[in-house]
């Protein structure tokens, strides 16, 4: 695959994003003004009416599946296919916030609170948190669908990303730790009393551990400099 091919899968896989980050603002910007519940960090964060607890669930399955699919038809590779759900994944959350702002005033700051995902509980957590997750999976998914297709993954870098195998179960412990707690002691997550704090330092671990892999990723290419060097090296012409 070509630089210029992988630029312009990129750019349509950023622009299905950006489509797909306003509908879901636009959506929940509908439901949460019906309900009266724009600021979602108040009591009884969705009511349940009817069958709208079950519809919200699963409409937020089929945004992970939509996501996943433009993954799988941009990339070639299994690799690039999780590198190109990464990036639409990674856009699609920041710009719903962005999109959220602008319609309606909400997040008023990266600290506001929200409820991020419903399944299997539901996830609490500052908007800043999922946004630097988001971040970092923008930044990998470029990296990893950059690379040439028939380059492959040295030891060092498998090992690394052993590493996101952990940060990605301790973030997602920060945010469902509250509902989990509930669930602990018999008490429905979607009732459960609003979380009060959040686990910064334990978020940064996860954060940081993710990053490694994807800072290794982003150091210059020792082949690239070993021929820079040799051409530095070579002597001209007569």
């Amino acid at each position: 695959m070509t630089r210029r091919t992988t630029a312009k899968t990129w750019t349509l896989v950023v622009a299905y994003a950006i489509g797909m980050a306003f509908l879901e603002a636009a959506c929940v910007y509908y439901l949460r003004a019906m309900l009266h519940r724009l600021e979602p960090y108040q009591p009884n964060p969705l009511p349940i009416v009817g069958v709208l607890g079950t519809v919200e669930v699963l409409r937020e399955a089929a945004t992970l599946a939509m996501l996943a699919a433009v993954g799988a038809l941009a990339g070639h590779t299994w690799r690039t296919r999780l590198g190109y759900t990464a990036i639409a994944f990674g856009v699609w959350d920041i710009g719903y916030y962005a999109f959220l702002k602008v319609m309606c005033g909400w997040p008023q700051s990266l600290l506001d609170w929200d409820v991020l995902f419903l399944i299997p509980v539901p996830w609490w957590g500052p908007v800043l948190a999922p946004v630097c997750i988001a971040a970092l999976m923008i930044v990998g998914g470029t990296l990893v669908c950059r690379r040439p297709t028939e380059q492959a993954a040295d030891r060092v870098e498998v090992k690394l990303w052993g590493l996101t195998c952990l940060g990605v179960p301790l973030a997602l412990y920060t945010f469902t730790a509250n509902s989990l707690d509930a669930v602990w002691h018999g008490i429905d997550a979607r009732n459960a009393a609003l979380p009060v704090t959040f686990d910064w330092p334990l978020f940064i671990v996860a954060l940081v551990l993710m990053a490694i892999p994807i800072a290794y990723l982003a150091r210059p290419s020792p082949k690239g400099v070993l021929e820079g060097t040799r051409a530095i090296r070579a002597p001209s012409p007569p």
